[in-house]
């Protein structure tokens, strides 16, 4: 009889997680086509010029199945709407100077790096045998100390998903993206609101909740500072399987904010590239891409929202 009971338990068990979950799938040319019809079929903002954006998808940790279907979202939405050219990379000497003058945005897509050391310029390197251990960990530290001046100096930066983990261990990074990963309950339903239903940047949901299935990413450091304009939170009080408290009830996981005289954009939504067959998601990275190239005014001012 225990046994049974057991055996029922796990069942129940494994049916909730796979009703929490979507399916991988390979980003082919039809499913590149079904994003072509539903993507915006032009930007908010006509640039004034021709702008090109670095998309940096490289990871040295966990492999985000959905990586290929951003890569694919993103020259989809540039190309259609002819907002931006894009360069698809995993090449860490793209964040040499010289290199990074060349773009007018860097989009980071969901490059997690090994733990616990949080540091994929220096996971690369270390493959190297030809550079010395200090050499390795000083070109490391030369690489993000590019990116951070890039975007102080005025480039834009769209942090996806994961891509917040890339450097997570970095103070500096942490406060130019807005905060560092903490953990994530298991993939489920979740109700993103929108923090301003008025915003420039929250035009794209028409006033009304995204629902969807991903991670709920919680965040650390930078983060309790809250020095960004948010877009889109969820209510932790409705997520199941918390492995520890939660210290608010309101979550952010998306945001925009000033970082010197650059942008920046996170964007948790999505690990499932389903996430993307929503018209609405499209037209959310289609505006914060033009926000971080500049093209796109808003208000990005840290603000206190009445709930919190």
């Amino acid at each position: 009889m225990y046994r049974q009971i057991l055996l029922g338990i796990l069942i129940a068990f494994s049916v909730t997680v796979a009703k929490g979950q979507k399916k991988a799938f390979e980003c082919d040319e039809a499913w590149v086509q079904k994003i072509e019809k539903i993507a915006p079929a032009k930007a908010e903002v006509q640039p004034l010029k021709a702008r090109k954006v670095l998309v940096f998808s490289l990871f040295t940790g966990f492999d985000h199945w959905v990586i290929p279907h951003a890569n694919a979202v993103l020259k989809v939405l540039g190309e259609k709407t002819g907002a931006f050219e894009v360069e698809i990379s995993t090449d860490i000497f793209k964040f040499e100077k010289k290199n990074l003058a060349e773009y007018d945005a860097v989009v980071l897509n969901n490059n997690c790096s090994v733990g616990p050391r949080r540091d994929l310029f220096q996971d690369v390197l270390d493959q190297d045998e030809s550079l010395t251990a200090e050499q390795r960990a000083k070109k490391a530290a030369e690489l993000e100390a590019n990116l951070i001046r890039y975007v102080k100096k005025g480039g834009g930066l769209m942090v996806v998903h994961g891509a917040i983990v890339m450097q997570n261990n970095s103070m500096p990074f942490s406060e130019m993206v807005g905060g560092s990963f903490d953990y994530h309950p298991p993939q489920q339903e979740i109700t993103l609101e929108l923090a301003e239903p008025n915003h420039p940047l929250l035009k794209a949901f028409r006033g009304e909740a995204f629902v969807h299935i991903d991670e709920p990413y919680l965040f650390s450091k930078a983060y309790a500072q809250k020095n960004f304009r948010p877009l889109l939170y969820m209510d932790t009080s409705k997520l199941t399987n918390k492995k520890k408290e939660i210290d608010e009830q309101i979550k952010y996981v998306s945001w925009i904010k000033k970082y010197g005289k650059g942008r920046v954009f996170y964007v948790s939504p999505s690990h499932n590239a389903q996430s993307f067959e929503d018209s609405r998601l499209l037209k959310f990275y289609l505006d914060g891409a033009q926000y971080v190239l500049g093209d796109l005014k808003c208000d990005d001012s840290p603000t206190k929202l009445e709930y919190e």
